[in-house]
């Protein structure tokens, strides 16, 4: 079943995004060469829980940390560990809040340090397939045109893999809800979206083949090639004419330019 939230519903869902968005750009600012992700988790958390929410991940059907941290061939749903992170790798932050009832989700991919040039354009085509999903989720439209936005460029034009096995999905007082949200589709294809429908939009998107496979941890998803993916997410409201973006990525990409430890 799907739930469409009330304008108030959708208030609350905003600040829980918010809170997200703060929470990764705390990790914008201290995300550096050495530390390890185990350590960016921890900072995490201590964030969350110091403004008054619950990390929305943790032991979530036995997930037990904070964040899904993921570097470079992992795709999604890393664990935190005790590996420093190394200059020129790529890591994507995965985390949720949960404050007042309501969820907020969001991701970003940082780049550590000098990239190579081919990892640049991944993580730009990335979060702009994200940005022409959103652009489709307005009411009227139907999932697979945000899913079929999203692959056509990432997929269609760029050659890029875009991962089958794990999709978007709908938010609110559950972390996932109804409707799943595809990052490949047909156009005019799945549930109508309406004014009032939350969901969480997040290309994954490989460098290489679409093919994915689960580490030992039982969690952790890495492409199959071995070559790096980056993983970008909102939370948005389906409006009439216009989406509404809850969470935010201007703090965390002014933070991301500050950071001398970061490509911007």
């Amino acid at each position: 079943m799907i739930y469409y939230k009330t304008s108030a519903e959708v208030e609350l869902i905003r600040e829980s995004s918010l809170l997200v968005s703060a929470t990764l750009e705390e990790v914008a600012k201290s995300i550096r060469p050495g530390m390890t992700t185990l350590e960016v988790d921890q900072l995490a958390e201590q964030f969350i829980r110091d403004h008054g929410a619950v990390p929305s991940f943790k032991n979530y059907k036995g997930f037990p940390f904070t964040c899904c941290i993921s570097v470079n061939d992992a795709v999604v749903h890393g664990f935190p560990n005790d590996w420093p992170i190394k200059e020129g790798d790529i890591v994507s932050v995965d985390v949720g809040a949960y404050k007042n009832g309501f969820h907020g989700d969001s991701a970003y991919t940082f780049a550590i340090g000098t990239i190579a040039e081919d990892v640049k354009k991944l993580l730009q085509v990335t979060k702009e397939s994200l940005y022409l999903g959103i652009e489709k989720a307005v009411a009227g439209n139907r999932v697979g045109d945000i899913s079929f936005a999203i692959q056509d460029f990432a997929e269609r034009k760029h050659k890029y893999g875009v991962v089958r096995e794990l999709v978007g999905h709908g938010l609110g007082r559950h972390l996932h809800e109804e409707p799943q949200v595809p990052n490949y589709g047909r156009r005019g294809s799945g549930a109508k979206l309406k004014d009032g429908l939350v969901i969480a939009i997040e290309p994954m998107i490989n460098m290489g083949v679409k093919e994915v496979w689960y580490d030992d941890d039982g969690w952790t998803v890495k492409t199959k090639d071995g070559l790096p993916a980056a993983h970008f997410e909102h939370t948005i409201c389906v409006r009439r004419g216009k989406a509404d973006i809850l969470s935010s990525f201007t703090a965390i990409e002014a933070a991301e330019k500050a950071n001398p430890n970061l490509f911007s």
